[in-house]
């Protein structure tokens, strides 16, 4: 063993036993031998006498780097020696055949080895292949006389010119695509007809002896075939063969599949329509329909199922493109053999061969349109079809506990059976609109063999069915639910009064709740099926359902139905809340915990529906203050009783009362969602004493509670809701509330205080300056004293929470000062106690209109100033309300804004919010020529001036200013 032999095999040592410098000396050295001029012989000459694996590993990996990147400097000489040296090698000739050392490659040499040759080879064809070496493939034939170990090198190099050069399942260079092009043009020319000749001899003569090497051809033809002559496969020798292979095989399924990939092959091959249909026509493929029906975990079966899928669409494809009618008919009867066997594949095999499937059908659903009405044929595989699917989308009994519990087994079956459902429920929509009849009529028929059925042990069925009824409606247009088009008249009437013996099942429970509330518009239409649609929903299929995700989904599927139907229940509210009054006592009752399986989203949707059907100005007001009174006196009451034993609370007891207190606000704030504003103050008054005395209450819990975030959003939460129901009427609770809010708050709370002062702006305009005059100084103590006054810093690590909340807070004090001047506020800058940030706050505008990194924010700066320069600034003749606010516009906003910010690089013209931005500097240099007069055009022709711009240019800017709109 010589030093070159040594380095590689340390080079490749990968066990840690070798010292890692004298690894890295040898290669090292490795790269050294690349780099010498004779490498290629030196690598040759090891390939000849050394049969150390490593080695030649080696040799053949840097013999095709230098062919792939330094041919072209390559001597001619070098190239012979190469060109006739890796020949000899895949021909199983001796290189020197005068020394007795000498080792052959293919004999016995691991499939890696071969591989690797057989790229080094391709190398080569793609430089020299026609034009230098147009013999390779011809020269190349008569050695396969030379047995097994050539023919499977010969199959090995064909798979790599697929692979490396032709085949289009990689992304190629235009460079790459033209010599693929090049060398399938010479192939065909000059050899391809002898090439499948041989494959035709080789196949034919091994059958029986070596299954093996015959699998392998027929995988290399496999790849041919799509751009070779077809007629070359497609005669009387090659495709009875290929029969012969799939349906006797000789024991080897292995070459069974290899024979029906290449037959596939033949299927999915580009060609005139008329043509392949031919083709397909005389293939006789129902001699394999029998082979899908063995072991449907065999590679055999799989490629069988392939195949059956591929002619399938093929044949599909020809009827959509043939354009006489003997020839649709000839497809028509080709498809309708063939669908049987391809519903068997769907239904048996895997699901990748599904996924496909039921695209074809899909496909083949769309172009039955055409056949309307749909012949019987054609309704009998419309009816297969949804069999499929209903059998398609049933869940494994064996999961179903795990289903039913929802532990981590189940949510993971949900999951993916959610995630495979949603092609299949495409096909079964298309199929709904295609064959309304047929799938109506067999969701219906499916319904009633569920119901009739009294075991519990049929759950996957029913959820099944259910599904499908659910999924069908997505497919009907409101006006057909509403008027029960179709079987919808009977199918709707009947699921809303089935109790089915699997109820109890989650995965049943909710579909079905699901599908109810789906088709809920038929019933607002047909009232008489309204006390049916309510007893399902409060009774143990529902509300009281003894699974927990069961009742709080049914309590959501509850708020919208009451949202839908609400005047229609007018006549069923004392039952509806009789039938609720369990599930209120659980959070108007004192000893209610956090802890109770209901959970807080459960309540907080029972107590919307309550508030949306007690809102209503149908019910009588005596009867309405009652309803309101019986929730919120006891609501009151538990959060009263909290705050007062507050301080006596142990640690363990504090996060249990909080979470209750929390619950009880969710539960008030959902239940005022059902009562309008002009109902409580104009209509109702009495109704809106009962809310202001309910925000009295929860106002205290930020006294108490004056830290605990959680609350605070919950009671800012109320707030909000208290100022859309109450209207000005909120207006005497507002100073003590803002003032709890802003006494404690940190960035993030920051946030939600401002966005609450700029509904009540938005809402009440001029009508609250005062309120926000007297909070103003605060907010700006508090806003500038948490603001750095420098830009964020950017880069790794600047991303922390802190430095988000701190970015959100000061996006949304821009928000603040825009609401507080577009609505008639600018005032409230100027009072006595606000005049001391009124700096702080130009300053902070002015950066960030000139160099803000978001460019909204920069348009609304810049529309603060414009409102400013309105409402500040009279006329040129007269001094601004604020002394220096001129000189601070002209100097400050109008030089660095309004002029030097849009030269700057990155005010990009093609971008659209930037061109909104700039029509907003245009704008406001229009209200300061309004404002300033003639001495702001002077300020304008001087900043042309200095950016050396040519004076007439600047006039004509400064005339299009004196135009308004």
């Amino acid at each position: 063993m010589d030093d070159v032999e040594k380095a590689i095999l340390i080079s490749f040592e990968e066990s840690g036993a070798i010292d890692s410098a004298l690894k890295s000396q040898a290669v090292s050295f490795c790269q050294q031998i690349k780099e010498t001029p004779t490498v290629c012989r030196i690598c040759i000459e090891k390939l000849c006498f050394c049969n150390i694996v490593q080695v030649q590993f080696w040799c053949l990996q840097t013999l095709h780097e230098v062919i792939r990147v330094k041919y072209a400097m390559l001597s001619l000489e070098e190239k012979d020696f190469i060109r006739k040296s890796v020949f000899s090698m895949c021909c199983f000739d001796l290189i020197d055949d005068k020394n007795n050392n000498a080792v052959r490659i293919l004999e016995g040499g691991p499939a890696f080895i071969k591989n690797k040759l057989a790229q080094v080879f391709v190398t080569l064809v793609y430089f020299e292949y026609p034009l230098i070496w147009s013999s390779v493939f011809v020269d190349f034939l008569p050695h396969l006389r030379k047995g097994a170990v050539v023919i499977d090198m010969f199959c090995r190099i064909l798979n790599a010119l697929d692979d490396e050069l032709i085949s289009l399942d990689y992304p190629r260079t235009p460079e790459e695509m033209g010599v693929a092009g090049r060398v399938k043009d010479a192939i065909r020319q000059q050899c391809i007809a002898q090439i499948v000749n041989v494959w035709y001899e080789i196949v034919s003569m091994y059958r029986n002896s070596d299954l093996d090497l015959c699998s392998n051809v027929l995988e290399s033809m496999r790849r041919y075939i799509s751009w070779i002559d077809i007629g070359l496969i497609v005669n009387d020798a090659f495709i009875p063969l290929l029969f012969q292979l799939i349906l006797v095989g000789g024991g080897s399924e292995q070459l069974q599949g290899a024979a029906t990939g290449c037959v596939l092959a033949v299927v999915s091959k580009r060609m005139d329509h008329q043509s392949k249909l031919a083709i397909l026509q005389n293939l006789q493929i129902n001699r394999v329909f029998g082979l899908v029906t063995g072991d449907i975990d065999s590679e055999l079966v799989s490629k069988v199922a392939a195949l059956i899928t591929g002619y399938a669409a093929e044949v599909l494809e020809c009827y959509k493109r043939v354009n006489t009618e003997d020839a649709k008919s000839v497809s028509l009867e080709l498809l309708n053999e063939v669908l049987p066997s391809v519903f068997y594949v769907m239904q048996n095999c895997e699901v990748d061969t599904t996924f496909s499937i039921v695209q074809f059908l899909s496909c083949y659903v769309a172009t039955m349109k055409s056949l309307s009405p749909l012949r019987e044929k054609q309704l009998h595989h419309v009816g297969r079809m949804l069999e499929v699917i209903c059998a398609q989308i049933r869940y494994d009994p064996i999961y179903r506990d795990n289903l039913d519990m929802l532990d981590k087994i189940g949510r993971e079956e949900e999951e993916t059976m959610v995630e495979y459902r949603k092609d299949l429920f495409v096909l079964l929509r298309s199929v709904g609109r295609v064959a309304p009849d047929v799938t109506q009529m067999f969701i219906r028929n499916s319904l009633v063999s569920c119901i009739s059925s009294v075991s519990e042990r049929n759950v996957e069925e029913v959820e099944a069915s259910l599904s499908l009824l659910y999924a069908l409606g997505e497919s009907l247009s409101d006006e057909a639910i509403k008027t029960g088009s179709g079987l919808l008249s009977e199918l709707v009437p009947t699921l809303v009064s089935t109790r089915f013996q699997c109820h109890s099942n989650r995965l049943v429970a909710l579909v079905y709740l699901d599908t109810i509330t789906r088709y809920i518009k038929f019933v607002q239409e047909h009232t008489e099926y309204v006390p049916m649609v309510l007893t399902a929903f409060l009774d143990e299929r529902g509300i009281h359902h003894p699974n927990f995700h069961v009742r709080r989904r049914a309590s959501y599927l509850f708020m919208r139905v009451v949202k839908l139907l609400k005047a229609k229940l007018v006549p069923f509210i004392e039952s509806i809340l009789q039938s609720l009054q369990d599930t209120v006592a659980r959070f108007t009752s004192l000893n209610h915990t956090s802890n109770d399986s209901s959970g807080s989203e459960d309540g907080s949707h029972i107590f919307e529906a309550i508030g949306l059907l007690i809102g209503m100005e149908d019910i009588p007001p005596e009867k309405q203050s009652d309803y309101l009174s019986s929730l919120l006196t006891p609501l009151c009451h538990q959060v009263e009783t909290l705050l007062i034993n507050a301080n006596a609370l142990s640690p363990e007891e504090s996060p249990v009362k909080i979470a209750n207190i929390q619950q009880v606000i969710m539960a008030i704030n959902a239940l005022s969602k059902g009562f309008s504003e002009r109902l409580v103050t104009a209509s109702r008054p009495a109704i809106g004493v009962m809310f202001k005395k309910t925000l009295d209450v929860l106002l205290q819990i930020l006294v108490v509670f004056p830290k605990i975030e959680p609350l605070r959003n919950k009671v800012t939460s109320f707030i909000h809701r208290m100022v859309d129901t109450l209207g000005a009427s909120v207006f005497p609770f507002l100073p003590k509330a803002l003032g709890q809010l802003l006494a404690e708050s940190e960035p993030k709370e920051m946030v939600g205080f401002l966005v609450l002062l700029n509904q009540l702006i938005c809402k009440f305009s001029t009508s609250v300056h005062d309120i926000v005059e007297e909070v103003f100084p605060a907010i700006a103590g508090r806003i500038f004293s948490l603001i750095p006054t420098e830009p964020f810093p950017s880069g790794h690590g600047t991303n922390s929470e802190e430095i988000r909340e701190l970015q959100e807070l000061q996006k949304t004090c821009y928000t603040f000062f825009h609401v507080i001047t577009t609505h008639d506020l600018s005032s409230v800058f100027l009072s006595p106690k606000s005049r001391d940030y009124l700096d702080k706050m130009m300053q902070l505008l002015l950066q960030s209109a000139c160099h803000h990194e978001d460019i909204l924010v920069r348009k609304a700066c810049v529309q603060i100033f414009i409102r400013l320069i309105k409402d500040w600034c009279t006329r040129p003749d007269v001094e601004a309300k604020v002394p220096g606010f001129r000189s601070f516009i002209i100097d400050g906003f109008a030089t660095n804004c309004c002029f030097y910010s849009a030269l700057e690089k990155s005010f990009e013209f093609h971008d659209a919010n930037t061109l909104i931005l700039f029509g907003e500097i245009v704008l406001a240099q229009k209200v300061m020529y309004e404002k300033f007069g003639d001495g702001f055009l002077h300020f304008v022709t001087n900043c042309f001036t200095t950016a050396h711009c040519p004076q007439d240019v600047a006039a004509q800017y400064c005339q299009k200013l004196k135009v308004t709109k």
